[in-house]
């Protein structure tokens, strides 16, 4: 049997006000509030938290965006190699991280999850 493989995400262009306050039954909460304009980031302030073991943050004051299509992207200017990533399907605005450990209390980045706008209303994306 053939295996079906995923279909890209078409690219367009991102405008969104984004602000997501929630906390989870297992205690992971995030404080996210973003805003993108045709694909430029004008403000992001992100902070999770992984129950009573640690935290997260990122502000976009740390990073500069170096790509804007197929998916927005965002580099540390420290050189770390921490990268922020945005992009949006049918259902949701996914802000993710990939390589940012030191932005993070120690031991808790694997548990770091990304956070999820609902892309109409601009809050927090139903996960269920």
């Amino acid at each position: 049997m053939a295996r079906e493989r995923a279909t890209p995400i078409p690219p367009h262009d991102i405008d969104i006000a984004a602000n997501c306050q929630r906390t989870e039954e297992d205690g992971f909460r995030e404080d996210a509030h973003m805003r993108v304009a045709s694909n430029d980031v004008r403000s992001l302030s992100w902070k999770l938290w992984v129950g009573r073991h640690g935290s997260c943050h990122f502000d976009l004051t740390e990073f500069r965006q170096v790509r804007r299509t197929p998916h927005i992207e965002l580099q540390a200017i420290d050189g770390s190699g921490c990268t922020l990533m945005v992009w949006q399907d049918p259902r949701r605005v996914t802000l993710a991280h990939a390589h940012c450990e030191q932005h993070c209390t120690p031991g808790i980045y694997e548990q770091a999850w990304p956070v999820l706008f609902d892309p109409r209303s601009g809050t927090c994306a139903q996960i269920r």
